[in-house]
């Protein structure tokens, strides 16, 4: 059986050029997260995003923007978040603070946007789902294949509705070693995030699978709110 724990999420959100004190803001919140026993924390990078000037930043950008939205992520107890609370806002700044309430599972392009067909109606869709975070190692295997692609297949094989990986640029995990992503470094040891949104009775019934899979890592389960957009026939009568 996997072990369940209520945790808090805490998602830090700042831009990659940010500084503090002259030093990289994200360097400077890892470290700080480490020292004070925080039992892992990754840095994700985004590929592309805008904030409050509403200008689009992309990697594919000729001046090398150091605009691209960063991600510091860790999942700890309440009373532990609550403690570094206040320094975390110092080291922040204005940077976005995300705090969610969570459940911990230890587990050993877009389409282009086409004009609506004759007879097609516009359909928002809201509602409730849940929300699942795999944290595992870039070089974890599964039957001498990559875990996360593993994983991925796994997912779309189980129809869970969509999944995102995303390859963390700098972090630490139960072993206290700091990962880095730098040009020309040969080994492959990042640490990897599978992100999927689904029903929770679908991704209850995932669950024995990661079992089988995941030797060591973390799985984090949240509550979300969903908004999706879509097309449908119109009925006619």
């Amino acid at each position: 059986m996997t072990d369940r724990a209520k945790a808090r999420k805490v998602s830090i959100h700042v831009s990659e050029g940010a500084l503090h004190h002259g030093v990289p803001m994200s360097s400077q919140i890892l470290d700080f997260l480490y020292f004070r026993g925080v039992s892992g924390a990754t840095v994700l990078k985004g590929i592309a995003g805008f904030g409050a000037d509403h200008r689009i930043h992309t990697g594919s950008s000729v001046e090398m923007s150091d605009s691209l939205p960063l991600t510091i992520e860790f999942v700890e107890s309440a009373e532990k978040v609550d403690a570094l609370m206040e320094r975390l806002q110092e080291l922040a700044g204005k940077a976005v603070i995300e705090v969610q309430e969570t459940t911990v599972m230890r587990a050993a392009p877009p389409p282009e946007k086409q004009s609506l067909k004759p007879g097609v109606e516009h359909v928002k869709i809201e509602g409730k789902a849940r929300m699942m975070r795999i944290y595992i190692s870039e070089h974890d295997k599964w039957r001498d294949r990559p875990l996360y692609l593993a994983l991925l297949e796994a997912m779309r094989a189980n129809e869970i509705a969509g999944a995102t990986v995303y390859r963390g640029v700098l972090g630490y995990g139960a072993h206290g070693r700091v990962h880095r992503d730098k040009p020309l470094h040969l080994t492959h040891d990042a640490s990897m995030m599978l992100s999927a949104i689904d029903s929770e009775v679908k991704l209850t019934k995932f669950m024995p699978l990661i079992d089988e899979m995941v030797e060591e890592g973390l799985v984090v389960l949240s509550d979300v709110d969903i908004i999706r957009y879509t097309h449908r026939p119109v009925e006619t009568t």
